[in-house]
């Protein structure tokens, strides 16, 4: 008796914490979301408002050229082509996006950056990438590996990391991610070229740097 006892207890809880998991909210997927009452005035839901599924076509699941190498004349030497939500409407609430990388040779970066909704696997195809990311407060661990063609790398979710092409050819790179909309946050483009800008007494002493240096950095962003 006590053993069935015991049984319908840890069912009992079982479920009880499968309640709790199943009631997490959904990720975002958007950075902001401010509610509202008057849905005539409602612009945004928590991805896309979807698609009479009478009228989906084939058109909806699809996206070419990712083969076709991308310009990378610019002052990264490097160019990201997504593929998201945003050009295949049908990955809506499917929770995946996917990335071509073009780094140009000797140097070419994908700054340090943040995607606050994804973590990302990585696959090198072509050329030699120095890749890290570097872990949360306090630790702030820089996990780094120098990456071949058939090398795969992750990058966890929300945490700083880049590539930089150490070779001297073209590299390329794909990229899963695990959101149909991951968010990008460039750190340098983001601190240093924020509308408005940011007092620059605040990034003065946070990064410890003269005065005229930090307003020298703002005027390239």
């Amino acid at each position: 008796m006590k053993s069935a006892q015991h049984i319908l207890l840890a069912a009992s809880l079982l479920a009880l914490a499968s309640s709790f998991a199943y009631a997490s909210d959904p990720s975002p997927l958007q950075d902001i979301c401010v509610a509202i009452n008057d849905t005539n005035h409602g612009v945004f839901v928590n991805g896309k408002f979807c698609k009479d599924p009478k009228l989906v076509k084939a058109e909806d699941f699809f996206y070419s050229g990712l083969n076709i190498p991308r310009n990378t004349s610019n002052p990264m030497g490097s160019t990201v082509t997504p593929v998201s939500v945003a050009q295949i409407p049908g990955l809506n609430t499917l929770g995946i996006s996917l990335a071509r990388l073009d780094f140009a040779p000797n140097g070419g970066l994908h700054a340090p950056l943040i995607h606050h909704r994804a973590t990302g696997v990585l696959v090198l195809v072509q050329g030699t990438l120095h890749v890290g990311f570097v872990t949360s407060n306090p630790e702030n661990r820089f996990i780094t590996k120098v990456l071949y063609p058939g090398d795969v790398f992750v990058f966890p979710v929300g945490l700083i990391h880049f590539q930089f092409n150490v070779g001297n050819t073209n590299a390329v790179a794909f990229a899963a991610l695990n959101s149909q909309n991951p968010g990008d946050i460039t750190i340098a483009n983001a601190v240093f070229g924020s509308t408005p800008p940011i007092n620059p007494d605040v990034l003065v002493k946070a990064f410890q740097l003269d005065k005229n240096v930090v307003k020298n950095l703002q005027s390239k962003f």
